[in-house]
């Protein structure tokens, strides 16, 4: 571990110097990569230059204590011992969870997509409560929501939404909702007091510039098309919709929330593009993505990661096999609880990972 971190901080010394290079200061795309690298390792390079202060002044105490003859410094230096040590043992542990790798899309923005999935109209109506309580944990961290698309139903759900969450770390938290959610209460659809079972599917999908995945235009067809309502009737005489098609991978998206056809394509090119990258990479990092199916942020979008139970206002994650009664306060948007635990577990099960390497 400590070689990394000499490895670490004599990068992030070598970045000083190139960022003081006029050949580099005079190139913006080399010192815009330069300063982000820097910018990355300076959490890390603090915290190791803090490990070492510390560390030296134990062993300066150390000597102390051993050439010492006056019993009342013996009990102030071994009270700064003590106080050293327990220094050096959190800082030990900080900079392990520093050296996990980071996930490279958890500074982005995020493309979510909703759909009811098992349930019919209730379903579509569980589809329409995740959106709103994905919305609220947005406003509550003061993210921006952007509807990209919406086929809702005449009972108020949703078929499917697809929306963007704008805001700094929105993909480090809203990742790990990726799967099947399972909802079990009384459906707004009956007047009977049975308890039912629907479900939902989210995808979540990391916002990719065009430097990222770039798409031909002769690889894209473009068809337009009239904008349809609940029940599929249309409420559009002009062809604003629009449907673009990946040809060669096959993906298709469909957007007709604005009345423009050039706002509809801006918008549908971004979805596409987010789908696009997400399975080239799945597909570049099979090994990877292996692994990856027994952690918490697992990309398979069939498995049943959560449940929320109404009636006893409850909310499991299967994955991580954390329960919480607060159901109420979860569907509000207060997520963190719910996020952090989340966030821990895969922090730990990485750190496994790293430690077992060493």
């Amino acid at each position: 571990m400590y070689d990394r971190l000499q490895a670490v901080e004599d990068r992030y010394d070598k970045l000083n110097e190139l960022l003081s290079d006029p050949d580099v200061v005079s190139d913006l795309n080399k010192l815009r990569t330069y300063s982000k690298e820097q910018s990355d390792l300076q959490e890390t390079v603090d915290a190791y230059r803090e490990y070492k202060q510390a560390t030296e002044a134990k062993r300066d105490a150390k000597e102390m204590l051993e050439e010492s003859a006056d019993a009342e410094m013996e009990e102030l230096i071994k009270a700064e011992l003590s106080e050293l040590s327990a220094t050096i043992e959190t800082l030990e542990d900080r900079l392990k969870l520093l050296l996990v790798p980071k996930d490279p899309n958890d500074s982005k923005n995020v493309i979510m997509e909703i759909r009811g999935a098992a349930g019919g109209d209730e379903a579509a109506l569980f589809a329409a409560k995740l959106y709103r309580m994905y919305s609220r944990f947005a406003e509550l961290n003061h993210w921006k929501i952007e509807v990209m698309d919406a086929a809702p139903t005449e009972l108020g759900g949703f078929k499917e939404i697809i929306f963007m969450v704008s805001g700094n770390g929105a993909f480090s938290k809203l990742k790990f909702e990726n799967g099947a959610h399972r909802v079990q209460r009384v459906p707004e659809t009956e007047s009977g007091g049975r308890i039912h079972t629907s479900t939902a599917t989210v995808a979540v999908l990391p916002e990719t510039e065009e430097v990222e995945i770039e798409l031909h235009d002769k690889d894209i067809r473009t068809d337009t098309f009239a904008s349809s309502g609940p029940g599929g009737q249309s409420v559009n005489t002009t062809m604003s919709a629009v449907r673009l098609t990946h040809l060669p991978t096959g993906i298709t998206v469909s957007i007709q929330d604005e009345k423009s056809q050039i706002k509809n394509k801006e918008k549908a090119m971004k979805v596409l593009r987010a789908r696009v990258y997400d399975k080239f990479h799945s597909e570049a990092q099979a090994e990877y993505d292996e692994k990856r199916k027994s952690a918490v942020g697992t990309g398979d979008r069939s498995e049943r990661i959560r449940t929320y139970n109404f009636p006893q206002n409850r909310v499991t994650d299967h994955r991580i096999g954390f329960t919480i009664q607060k159901l109420d306060q979860i569907i509000e948007g207060k997520m963190d609880e719910l996020i952090e635990a989340l966030t821990l577990e895969d922090q730990a099960r990485r750190l496994e990972s790293v430690e077992a390497n060493d």
